[in-house]
């Protein structure tokens, strides 16, 4: 993974390699920066994903593999602290060969051949919390 800063301290660009965690690079760059609460957004193409729907009456997440090529046409999402833990909340839409496209919350993936992520660090300790009636990990505020 390559980085740059934007100006203003706070904002960074991310540019993930060919087979990077993304989940795992996201959590290492909050961790080596001191990052307790940003937002981020991204496009690129990811080899394998694994994304997920909430059931809302099992309270689980459905696992959705894709095991394909795919664009990233948009990936979103939060970073947040529980206690020492960083907490990432993604969400993702990924575009098929002929354009079917596919989303959810986004649990896995592994990048090819890039993903570029700008990342705003918005200066303030975001906290999550475990909601016991859904058992999300929920934003307190």
């Amino acid at each position: 993974m390559k980085t740059k800063s934007l100006g203003a301290p706070a904002a960074h660009l991310l540019v993930l390699d060919p087979g990077d965690d993304v989940m795992s690079e996201l959590t290492e760059f909050a961790k080596q920066h001191s990052i307790e609460g940003a937002s981020f957004s991204g496009i690129g193409a990811f080899e394998q994903a694994t994304i997920a729907y909430w059931n809302r009456h099992t309270k689980e997440y459905e696992h959705i593999e894709v095991a394909e090529q795919v664009e990233v046409l948009a990936v979103t999402g939060s970073i947040a602290r529980s206690g020492d833990d960083v907490k990432i909340h993604a969400h993702t839409v990924l575009g098929r060969r002929y354009g079917a496209a596919i989303g959810g919350h986004l649990l896995s993936a592994r990048v090819y051949p890039a993903l570029e992520i700008f990342l705003s660090d918005h200066g303030t300790r975001l906290e999550r919390r475990q909601d016991e009636p859904t058992r999300l990990w929920l934003l307190d505020v």
